[in-house]
């Protein structure tokens, strides 16, 4: 298991647009050949955008696009016609495929914070796609087969334990609130990468934590 601390990410954005970046992983001019990725995760990027503030019209492709919204409102529109409102609780998805243009702002009043992971497709090309699911439950884990992958949100109360996935990947971002993992505190904006996990628990709380289950196959 390596863990990657929140002050070790890379801070991008642009604060004098109202944005704050920070990326867990290799990203744009933050080029580095030894954090390209891991399983099926290309970014984890923590976003936090002042009202009025966000990203212009911009291109993906080849790229399995997922969102969560930590606090606030986020306003996505794209090429292919869809545009939504995405809150905390919802669970975005957007496959670039061969290629998508969408926006992303923040048009309410108060700040927003969203967690965006990239994922590779196991199979590049097609027809892009999207997906919104609303206010996801704990027990119930978002499937995203085109990435041979699964997220796992765990909302732990104080002292809860919940299982961490049986998996080749298992990929855990802290969104909010302390929890340990074995062994190791984790606080807001840490992540873990574990490899070949087997018989781990997340336990602490109250915590938001996110946690990709992914196959062997890249």
């Amino acid at each position: 298991m390596r863990v990657v601390r929140a002050e070790e990410r890379y801070r991008g954005g642009d604060p004098s647009a109202g944005i704050e970046s920070w990326h867990a992983l290799s990203f744009g001019r933050f080029y580095d050949p030894d954090n390209l990725r891991f399983g099926a995760v290309l970014a984890c990027n923590e976003e936090r955008l002042a009202p009025g503030a966000g990203f212009g019209e911009h291109p993906h492709s080849h790229t399995e696009i997922v969102t969560w919204v930590a606090e606030g409102e986020l306003t996505h529109r794209d090429s292919a016609g869809h545009a939504t409102v995405v809150r905390a609780g919802d669970v975005q998805r957007l496959s670039a495929a061969d290629g998508v243009r969408h926006v992303e702002r923040n048009d309410a009043e108060l700040p927003l914070v969203f967690v965006q992971m990239w994922l590779a497709p196991l199979e590049p090309g097609g027809e892009p796609g999207y997906e919104i699911v609303r206010g996801i439950a704990d027990s119930t884990p978002y499937a995203l087969p085109q990435a041979g992958a699964m997220l796992h949100v765990r909302r732990l109360r104080e002292d809860e334990r919940a299982a961490v996935p049986d998996a080749a990947f298992v990929y855990v971002h802290v969104v909010r609130g302390r929890a340990r993992l074995d062994g190791e505190e984790l606080g807001p904006g840490d992540s873990a990468r574990i490899t070949d996990a087997e018989g781990l628990d997340v336990t602490g709380g109250p915590a938001e934590v996110l946690l990709w289950e992914m196959s062997g196959r890249l």
